[in-house]
């Protein structure tokens, strides 16, 4: 995914400069579009937590939770029942901007339909292979699927396009190759497709950072390159970006928060103005860094902007790759 990632994150740094404004949740609630324990969760825990902490909430805040469709019920639920709440946010990932791009949130519904409020942070692909691979970097595993696509297993969480296999698709694509000539193989997810990995039946896995520290601290993995914009700190800063290595790749992970697309100005600029006060408070960086996020602070329209190219660029990728018309 190619974001202008860089002027986005300057225009977040921007200060909000409107005047105090009289609003305040009455009842601030968090939806978690998932079951009690996931990602979404760990989202909504983020802002619960971090906003208390600081005293950015007039009362405590609520977590509700509303599986179905990864985000696609609450996405429905947020555009008919609670279409102008001002008093609750929906946790969002970058899987939940994929299956947008990808009209999997139901008919009429896109980018459009909602009020993008902040980030929680964000987490960033990774090209994984075994530490007894073959493959010593990023241009010995493409230069293999050049020569022969069919004969490199690449395998992850999610189907044919998730996450994971766009980023597998963008890949092979930085060296023109169709990514439908690609040999992929779905697991339910990281733990199953690292013990594919290292029993020989996928070749490379494109997963995330945040989860290989102690595959590389085990020393049974290695990551080829990180699919970030910008060097990572440590304990991943000797692993280059693919862009480094000559290939224009990127994958975020991004974790955030929207609001019902007729939520007022007021109401909404009273959220941005919280998140932004929280990006400066080194109890949200801890408990960020306690989830395995990494610092990524978009809020109001820098989010907004964010969310929509990056929606744009999804479904640029999916057309292309075959998966919608």
């Amino acid at each position: 995914m190619r974001v202008l990632l860089a002027t986005a994150v300057a225009a977040g740094a921007m200060t909000f400069a409107a005047g105090a404004s009289a609003f305040e949740p009455s009842q601030p609630e968090c939806i978690a579009p998932a079951s009690p324990g996931g990602g979404f969760d760990l989202t909504c825990r983020i802002a619960q937590r971090s906003l208390e902490a600081v005293g950015l909430l007039p009362s405590p805040m609520e977590v509700t939770f509303m599986p179905g469709g990864i985000g696609a019920v609450a996405y429905a639920h947020m555009n008919s029942v609670r279409i102008d709440d001002p008093d609750v946010i929906v946790a969002l990932s970058s899987g939940s901007a994929l299956n947008i791009a990808q009209g999997k949130f139901g008919v009429g519904l896109d980018e459009t339909d909602a009020r993008w409020l902040a980030t929680a942070g964000a987490d960033f692909g990774a090209v994984i292979v075994r530490a007894d691979s073959d493959f010593q970097s990023l241009g010995d595993v493409l230069a293999a699927v050049q020569a022969d696509p069919s004969g490199i297993v690449f395998g992850a969480g999610g189907s044919i396009g998730s996450q994971d296999w766009m980023k597998a698709a963008l890949l092979v694509g930085a060296v023109d190759v169709d990514p439908r000539e690609l040999r992929y193989v779905a697991y339910e997810g990281g733990g199953e497709s690292k013990a594919a990995l290292l029993g020989g039946h996928i070749d490379v896995y494109p997963g995330d950072v945040s989860e290989m520290v102690g595959e590389l601290e085990a020393g049974t993995m290695r990551i080829l390159a990180v699919l970030a914009p910008e060097r990572l700190p440590e304990p991943f800063a000797g692993y280059p970006t693919a862009q480094e290595l000559g290939y224009d790749v990127e994958w975020t992970i991004f974790r955030g928060y929207y609001m019902g697309q007729d939520v007022s100005d007021e109401a909404y600029d009273w959220w941005v103005r919280q998140f932004e006060t929280l990006y400066q408070d080194p109890e949200f960086a801890r408990v960020r860094t306690e989830q395995g996020l990494f610092e990524f602070n978009l809020a109001g329209a820098a989010f907004d902007a964010y969310v929509r190219e990056s929606v744009a660029d999804m479904r640029e990728l999916a057309r292309n790759a075959g998966l919608i018309e």
